[in-house]
Order: C-alpha cells, then sequence, then structure tokens
C-alpha cells in the first residue's frame, strides 16, 4: 500500500497530477480544488489510496488525512466507487458534505454529477453516524453580524437551504467581509453557482 508520496509535479491533466519521486512518475487522481491549487513545478506531498482492481492499480491523493478518511468513508457506501466519491469531493467542500448528512440535506449532493435525487438520499443515509458535524463551523459560536444574516435570509429566500447559504458566507473572500450586503449576497451567489 502507498500511503504517501511527495514529489515534482511535472504534468496536470483534468483530474490528475503526475508527480516524479525520485525519478518514478506517479499519476495520482485528486480533487478538483487540489488541482487548481498546484501548479507544475511546485513540490507536493499527498496521503494517498491506493485502490486495486483485476485489470488496473489506481492511485488517489489528498492534501490531508481527513481528506483521505472520508474518501475511504464514501467508498464505505454501498454503489459508490472511488469516481464517484472523488466527484463528490472535488464539487462540495468536507463542510458542506458533513453538513448535508447531519441535517439530512440530500439535494446539495444530488448537485454532485452523476448522483441524483435517490442516490443523493442512499448516501446521507448510509453515512448518517460516520459523518458528524461537530468539528465544522466552530466559529459560529461567534455572534452573526446583522449583514450577515441578511444574506443567509436573502440565499435561503431564493431557495437554498440553510448549509449552503452558511457555506456561501463563509467561502466569501475576506475582502467582502467590509463589503454592502448586496454586493455579499451577488458574490455569494457566483460561489453557489459554481457548485
Amino acid at each position: 500500500m502507498i500511503g504517501s508520496i511527495r514529489g515534482e509535479i511535472i504534468e496536470k491533466g483534468d483530474d490528475f497530477l503526475l508527480v516524479d519521486v525520485n525519478g518514478v512518475g506517479y499519476v495520482v487522481n485528486v480533487p478538483a480544488p487540489l488541482l487548481d491549487d498546484t501548479a507544475v513545478g511546485e513540490t507536493v506531498f499527498l496521503r494517498t489510496h491506493l485502490h486495486v482492481r483485476e485489470t488496473e492499480m489506481t492511485l488517489f491523493g489528498f492534501p490531508d488525512a481527513e481528506q483521505l478518511d472520508l474518501f475511504r468513508t464514501l467508498l464505505k457506501v454501498q454503489g459508490i466507487g472511488p469516481k464517484v466519491a472523488m466527484a463528490i469531493l472535488s464539487t462540495l467542500s468536507l463542510e458542506s458534505l458533513k453538513q448535508a448528512v447531519a441535517q439530512n440535506e440530500a439535494a446539495i449532493l444530488a448537485r454532485v454529477p452523476g448522483i441524483g435525487p435517490k442516490k443523493a438520499k442512499h448516501i446521507v443515509f448510509q453515512l448518517k453516524g460516520k459523518i458528524t458535524a461537530d468539528d465544522i463551523f466552530a466559529p459560529a459560536t461567534v455572534a452573526i453580524s446583522d449583514d450577515d444574516g441578511e444574506v443567509l435570509a436573502a440565499l435561503t429566500t431564493l431557495g437554498y437551504s440553510i448549509v449552503e447559504a452558511q457555506t456561501a458566507l463563509q467561502n466569501l473572500p475576506d475582502s467582502a467581509k467590509k463589503e454592502p450586503v448586496e454586493e455579499k449576497i451577488r458574490l455569494a451567489l457566483s460561489g453557489l453557482a459554481k457548485l
């Protein structure tokens, strides 16, 4: 089992990095956010999962142990293979996925390509108890400002769930914190459109 690799990125594909480790190039499938955050020539350290089938071996890489654990948890769900698990981690943030499961919001998972409403409900049901939201939104103990409350209210009025609205609000850049409410809503909608 290959548990981790460290090396230089020598090529980027649509869904993989080619990592040179002491002269050997490893093709590592990675989630989209990690692909976006890396560049050719950088040294990268990845936690890895080697998926073995009769005809092939595929290496999946993640920036930290938490994402790797979540990937492996998803693989335990009946009907979820590595490609679907990777699609979930490429589309949803860890916080969004945890909140979707914790608050039984299958509609969030249904936005992942290849997952319909029925399959989304099945995934949420299977993950109950395995994924918790205990450690996320820890900063939520800080009072939400009136502006942030207005943004949340506007997003939920537009049909987004409270989980989606909170995630969009948290994903706003720091520079947006001093923007007027209307601009925050526009930026949050822009972020939600990428899901």
